[in-house]
């Protein structure tokens, strides 16, 4: 029902670019053009202005911008109300999540939300914790999932789960370590961690803090943007890492990895929900109560 001219402008200004937006929307990159232009033409003003190989919003882009969110936003609330009148689910939901879950969790989940929800789209964008809740801020998604320990004011959080970071090696390491260590002799390991802004780093730099360790002193090999990523690299080289629990079930089934007990590190954190303070109701309230009632698959 929505302008689909007005979703694009929204999407290219968010991005603030054509190609960006294209892939977000699968559609080509001159049909974005167009409805830029078609939208410029409608309302006699230009929408962006283009510096070297950047695009900036003009005044004009930025008014459109901050009605158009608001109106797309009131049709997307406007086609769930509708659908309860009919006693079924429609609709777009917009879900992030980060790494971790997006990867370990979600899927089953999305699996069954989809054979109950037949009429709802969903699309899922992922990265670190921090760029999931960048796009929250910035409207391109609906509900976020994250892991870590910081909260931003303008959102507003609610539990999911539990989850508990291990320290891990590959299982034929020559360093030849016992299943328990001590904090000292994990400082002097060599270590594969998460990069900066994911939520596994902050749970990790939090835990160090409260033993007055910092990150800096620690001696890390390199920082990677991904657990799939860590594991690839532990299975290869004598280092430690450490990861979800929740991501190496197959690993130590296998016999690929195992777990290196580091007593006084504990490394407990939750996975929530985030929302926009203000926000409620909707698809993403649907989508939390159902997966709150469904995590005993997890």
């Amino acid at each position: 029902m929505s302008d689909f001219r007005l979703k694009v402008f929204c999407c290219v200004a968010r991005n603030l670019s054509y190609t960006k937006a294209a892939q977000e929307l699968f559609i080509s990159q001159p049909a974005i053009t167009k409805h830029v232009k078609e939208l410029e033409s409608q309302y006699q003003t230009r929408l962006f202005e283009r510096l070297g190989n950047k695009i900036e919003l003009t005044a004009s882009g930025r008014l459109l911008l901050e009605h158009g969110e608001a109106i797309l936003e009131a049709y997307n609330k406007l086609e769930f109300e509708m659908s309860l009148l009919r006693n079924e689910y429609s609709g777009e939901l917009r879900l992030g999540a980060s790494t971790t879950i997006a990867q370990y969790v979600l899927p089953p989940l999305l699996a069954k939300f989809i054979e109950k929800f037949p009429h709802v789209t969903v699309s899922m964008f992922s990265g670190n914790s921090r760029e999931v809740e960048q796009a929250l801020q910035e409207h391109r998604i609906d509900l976020a999932l994250l892991e870590g320990v910081l909260r931003l004011p303008s959102l507003k959080y609610r539990h999911f789960l539990g989850d508990e970071l291990v320290v891990v090696m590959r299982a034929k390491s020559k360093l030849g370590l016992p299943d328990e260590i001590s904090l000292e002799e994990f400082q002097r390991m060599p270590l594969v961690l998460r990069e900066v802004g994911s939520g596994t780093l902050d749970v990790i730099e939090t835990s160090l803090a409260k033993h007055n360790i910092r990150l800096s002193s620690l001696k890390v090999l390199l920082y990677l943007g991904g657990t799939e990523s860590i594991k690839g690299f532990l299975e290869e080289t004598d280092c430690l890492g450490i990861v979800s629990i929740r991501s190496i079930s197959n690993e130590l089934a296998t016999g690929k990895l195992r777990v290196i007990d580091v007593p006084e590190l504990v490394m407990n954190r939750e996975f929530c929900f985030a929302r926009l303070q203000g926000q409620d109701g909707g698809l993403p309230t649907i989508f939390v109560n159902f997966a709150t009632h469904e995590k005993k698959l997890l």
